[in-house]
């Protein structure tokens, strides 16, 4: 056995452990501070969680470490009775973690216990307070999210259990903050937007959209975000008509929806993508109301002669609005 080298486990170790943010922050403040502290040390994770070469608990020996510390959460529960089994021979410590009952056997397993909360002692800082974090200009982007599995109206060419599967499965290892959104308003339910604009807030906030609604796409364009439009349709649908009609170029079809298409246009979003967002934007009309005056960032473009086209007086949009009014004029 080794004089002197610590396992660092902790609800994110154990497979059946529910890992929240607050716990990894709080495994990455340990490690900071044994790594000054030069002691030796690993971290092991549940298959779920373990990085790329890291280390998994069930794979780690027993044998090879004199420390076991247990980092943040709930002292309690069958996982850390386990633990106390399995590692034995090793000084046992918790740190950061909240004690319940100060009798369960989880908590009277360790040699020495430093809580963050328990009855009868005052409260420490959650260890994820002082936790190493990335700086924000290096931070992920941050995804809208607009996925269906409805429009019965397509019938036969629905394959919209297709593209959602490939753009979920995708979803799950992009490197981006991620929000399942949705264009239908309740106002009885808290989780989805009561009017366009509780929507538009949000949108506004994100650095891109990925969709599989036409109005995501067009609301994220009308708030100059960048759309990764997915149309579920064979042969084209909706989304794929108002891609064109807004002359937006990141749009794939049904039969193009695969994770190496979706990594293409997802980089071209965010990088070329962005101002051409905000130039589309720019002829839809103000996106925060009539009192915004950003006239200079929505400033037109000579090179963009489609998007003048469509937006200006003599616009489809305006030229289909005057034929209506006429029509019910009786003109």
């Amino acid at each position: 056995m080794t004089d002197e080298r610590v396992l660092v486990v902790g609800w994110p170790s154990v497979l059946q452990g529910e890992a929240t943010a607050g716990d990894v922050l709080a495994l990455r403040t340990v490690e900071r501070a044994l790594s000054a502290a030069g002691i030796g040390h690993d971290t092991a994770w549940s298959p779920v969680m373990c990085p790329p070469g890291g280390l998994v608990l069930d794979d780690a020996d027993p044998g090879l470490y004199s420390h076991l510390v247990f980092v943040c959460g709930p002292a309690t529960g069958t996982p850390l009775v386990d633990l106390h089994e399995r590692f034995a021979h090793c000084t046992r410590v918790a740190i950061g973690v909240s004690v319940i009952d100060t009798a369960d056997p989880a908590v009277t397993g360790f040699h020495r216990v430093f809580a963050r909360d328990r009855l009868g002692s005052p409260p420490r800082p959650d260890l994820a307070t002082v936790a190493p974090m990335t700086p924000e200009a290096r931070l992920p982007p941050v995804l809208g999210v607009f996925l269906t599995a409805g429009q019965r109206e397509y019938g036969a060419r629905r394959r919209h259990d297709a593209v959602k599967g490939t753009a979920e499965t995708w979803l799950s290892r992009v490197d981006a903050g991620r929000l399942d959104l949705d264009t239908r308003l309740d106002p009885r339910d808290w989780r989805l937007p009561a009017s366009p604009e509780q929507l538009q807030t949000v949108i506004r906030r994100l650095d891109a959209v990925v969709t599989m609604r036409m109005h995501g796409l067009v609301l994220a364009l009308r708030a100059g975000v960048p759309a990764l439009a997915l149309d579920p349709v064979e042969g084209g649908g909706k989304v794929t008509a108002q891609a064109h009609a807004l002359g937006w170029p990141a749009v794939l079809s049904a039969a193009a929806v695969s994770e190496s298409a979706l990594d293409h246009q997802l980089a071209w979003c965010l990088t070329e993508g962005r101002a051409v967002s905000r130039q589309t934007s720019s002829w839809m009309g103000p996106g925060r109301g009539a009192a915004d005056d950003g006239a200079e960032s929505r400033a037109p473009r000579a090179d963009h002669p489609a998007v003048v086209r469509l937006f200006s007086g003599a616009g489809p949009v305006n030229e289909g609005l005057s034929k209506l009014i006429h029509h019910l004029r009786g003109d």
